[in-house]
């Protein structure tokens, strides 16, 4: 038997609520369900990808990234 390693964690921001879960993987990144480059809207987007930017794609490429968010607004589903 297997195991994945893996590692969940949530925060807050006023209502809204995001849990992410980091795996071993192929360097996918999901928002919602979505890939991180079809997110809206495109300035928020911008800012999700700040670490991608700084670290380079090269880092996260052994890992899969999946991020849940629910309530408020778009801004703060972001930060």
């Amino acid at each position: 038997m297997s195991s994945v390693k893996s590692v969940q964690v949530f925060g807050k921001k006023k209502t809204s609520i995001a849990v992410a879960t980091c795996k071993e993987g192929k360097g996918l990144l999901k928002v919602n369900g979505q890939p991180l480059s079809e997110l809206q809207p495109e300035i928020l987007r911008t800012k999700c990808e700040e670490p991608l930017k700084i670290l380079g794609k090269e880092f996260f490429s052994g890992v899969d990234i999946r991020i849940r968010v629910k309530g408020g607004g778009y801004t703060s589903q972001i930060y």
